[in-house]
């Protein structure tokens, strides 16, 4: 049967350490698959604007960007959700007051409040972002400023106790650990842009799997019939059906061949592609 995987990105297809370039057996194996004609998907966290160029000339079918707030299948959009502007304001001064950093992301951009304090994980990620060309002036105050999702430092400075409730109320809360937390509008998940995808093809959940290493991409594995984590994946294996090998000891290769990935796809069901 014709089947369809979906990676995530940062541990997981690139390595988050080191000089981030995927490894030769990923690319092999992506090859491999695309050829047999199974489909590839990228479902990741960040927004398009920091995901084009990352993965140059890997054959992927797909991305499920921003937490399943933007859906692409080739060149064309499928699906793209935007917070409105009132709630992005709101939002923006409910996490000033709080005393936490944010950084914005939309399809186009990111943006930062300059009036915050600063905090070394918002700081770092700026001066990366810098350090690789791209545009990181845009801020709140600009008056076009809006955001599809974001995410905030927070220490002991912050009022969580009043910031946690406010955020909510209209955004998942997906705790990263160490001071870092994502957001994502309610009811959006890396999840839900599976079920689209699935539901934009005619396969079923049976036929899909997705692998991942950390915590952000727990909503993958209830979307399909098979979840697989990295061995690199820790604090995500408890909750995988199946483990594979570290990302730098071929984990990707090793996970596409052990569930048929390159075995020729067999197109069973005349159901065409919609969408």
């Amino acid at each position: 049967m014709r089947r369809i995987m979906f990676f995530d990105i940062d541990g997981t297809l690139v390595p988050e350490t080191g000089d981030a370039i995927v490894p030769q057996s990923t690319v092999e194996a992506l090859d491999r698959a695309k050829r047999a004609g199974h489909l590839l998907f990228v479902n990741t966290g960040r927004p398009a604007v920091n995901v084009a160029g990352e993965l140059p000339g890997l054959p992927f079918d797909g991305f499920v960007m921003g937490c399943g707030t933007h859906i692409v299948c080739g060149e064309k959009e499928l699906f793209y959700h935007t917070v409105r502007r009132e709630l992005c304001l709101e939002t923006a001064n409910i996490i000033r007051e709080c005393g936490a950093v944010p950084m914005f992301e939309r399809r186009d951009r990111v943006s930062f409040d300059f009036t915050a304090r600063s905090l070394p994980l918002i700081d770092g990620i700026r001066e990366g972002f810098a350090a690789q060309g791209k545009d990181v002036s845009h801020s709140t105050e600009d008056p076009d400023f809006s955001f599809d999702k974001f995410i905030i430092a927070f220490d002991g400075l912050t009022d969580t106790a009043r910031l946690r409730p406010e955020l909510k109320k209209h955004f998942f809360w997906i705790e990263r650990g160490g001071g870092f937390a994502e957001f994502v509008p309610k009811p959006y998940s890396k999840a839900t842009g599976i079920e689209f995808v699935l539901r934009h093809y005619g396969l079923s959940k049976e036929n899909a799997y997705a692998v991942g290493d950390s915590l952000n991409d727990l909503p993958m594995f209830s979307a399909v019939g098979t979840s697989i984590a990295m061995g690199n994946g820790k604090m995500l294996i408890p909750y995988a059906d199946h483990v594979t090998d570290d990302i730098d000891r071929d984990g990707i290769y090793n996970a596409l061949r052990r569930f048929g990935f390159f075995e020729e796809a067999q197109v069973c069901s005349t159901k065409t592609e919609n969408g």
